[in-house]
């Protein structure tokens, strides 16, 4: 069975918190990869300095008053559309440019995993203050014995802490998506204005 980290050892809830404590070293280490393979890079800061900058002159041309001419509002329409197509191709080409550094923050998230799964296998490490619906209780209860829906394996407390953690920490390091980029990726949204 697990023992805890001894600095976490003495607390009540030692086993939830080597969890959150680990998700956040981890977090540290993908973070320090990311930055190794991709932030630093100079291809990467023109990258996010083409998205800011193509994000703003949309922005502000969709923000300017149209004229009531037509051919101006035709005009205005293939710009925009120039402009979208750029922002589309630059947010593609980061996507990426990113998705080197995701293979290896996989394999060190897949190795962490699989340390905790051996450390805390069987083990409650928290529990839910509510009585969750049956999907959700299908990944907090993954690997526990017992009927007790409140009880939390170190599966979904270390899924919630990963996700919440490391997003928090990219914002924390300035290392978040350009805004223009939020909702690109390798499968981006289909444009309703082809529809």
């Amino acid at each position: 069975m697990a023992t805890a980290i001894p600095l976490f050892a003495s607390f009540k809830y030692a086993d939830s918190l080597t969890v959150v404590g680990i998700s956040f070293c981890t977090a540290l280490v993908c973070e320090a990869i990311s930055w190794i393979l991709i932030y630093r890079t100079s291809s990467y800061k023109s990258l996010k300095y083409s998205i800011d900058k193509a994000a703003k002159k949309l922005e502000t041309m969709k923000t300017e008053n149209p004229s009531s001419k037509l051919t101006i509002k035709k005009s205005k329409t293939k710009k925009i559309d120039r402009v979208e197509t750029s922002l589309k191709e630059s947010s593609r080409d980061l996507s990426l440019f990113k998705f080197k550094s995701g293979a290896v923050v996989a394999l060190v998230l897949f190795v962490v995993f699989g340390l905790l799964n051996s450390l805390f296998e069987g083990k409650v490490v928290a529990k839910l203050p509510f009585h969750p619906i049956t999907i959700v209780k299908k990944m907090s209860h993954r690997g526990l014995k017992g009927d007790d829906p409140t009880d939390c394996s170190m599966a979904f407390l270390y899924l919630l802490c990963s996700i919440s953690i490391r997003t928090n920490l990219q914002k924390f390091l300035g290392f978040s998506p350009p805004r223009g980029a939020a909702g690109a990726g390798l499968f981006p949204m289909p444009d309703p204005k082809t529809n």
